[in-house]
């Protein structure tokens, strides 16, 4: 069973959310939440697979509820379903701890695709959101210049769709303490400070599937 949390502050948006997620056989709505805080506090009671937020709530925006989210339930990924798409929102968000990120001009068929990957704890961007975080990357990319190597890049992808350095030293049958030093340095070559912000840099690349 899937359960999922839903969180905006539009009565008839989560109504409809609601609707189309309890329609998929073993999904279940644990929650509904109408601002940021009770978002937070109802996810904290029901700990849901995947909470499905709104970026720009009453009394505690996105950004702020996905971080208490993630931290205090690290096993509870974070959906943005929204309408803003500026490069900057999207970065703040999954800076946050956000993993996935769909506008709800996009709904169509990409929600439930969506929850879907998240809750097999795999990142999911809308092609639109992609677009964005390329052209941001192809203009940072022009300021920066930097270059990662085939094996950086192998060890980022794995990194962003969610697997442990356990877990990516087995894929590439190397030893754990090979894929801790290459995390560390590609971070610090990068100047990432955050595996979410190594999944942005992922997104950006191109490097995990929208």
């Amino acid at each position: 069973m899937t359960r999922i949390l839903i969180a905006d502050d539009h009565c008839v948006v989560r109504s409809g959310l609601r609707r189309v997620v309890e329609a998929q056989p073993g999904w279940e709505v644990v929650a509904e939440a109408a601002d940021g805080k009770d978002a937070i506090d109802k996810a904290a009671a029901t700990k849901p697979d995947v909470a499905v937020l709104d970026s720009m709530m009453p009394l505690v925006n996105g950004v702020e509820a996905t971080r208490q989210i993630r931290a205090r339930l690290p096993k509870t990924e974070v959906l943005i379903f929204t309408i803003h798409d500026d490069e900057q929102h999207i970065a703040e968000l999954l800076e946050a701890g956000a993993r996935g990120y769909v506008l709800k001009s996009d709904i169509t068929g990409q929600l439930l695709k969506a929850i879907e990957s998240l809750a097999e704890h795999k990142p999911f961007f809308t092609a639109t959101v992609s677009e964005t975080l390329l052209g941001s990357f192809l203009t940072q990319k022009r300021r920066d210049g930097i270059c990662l190597s085939d094996w950086e890049r192998t060890v980022v992808q794995l990194i962003a769709e969610g697997h442990t350095n356990r877990q990516a030293a087995k894929v590439l049958e190397v030893s754990l303490k090979t894929v801790e030093n290459s995390r560390t340095a590609i971070m610090r070559r990068l100047n990432l400070s955050s595996a979410a912000a190594m999944v942005l840099y992922a997104i950006r690349n191109g490097l995990v599937e929208a």
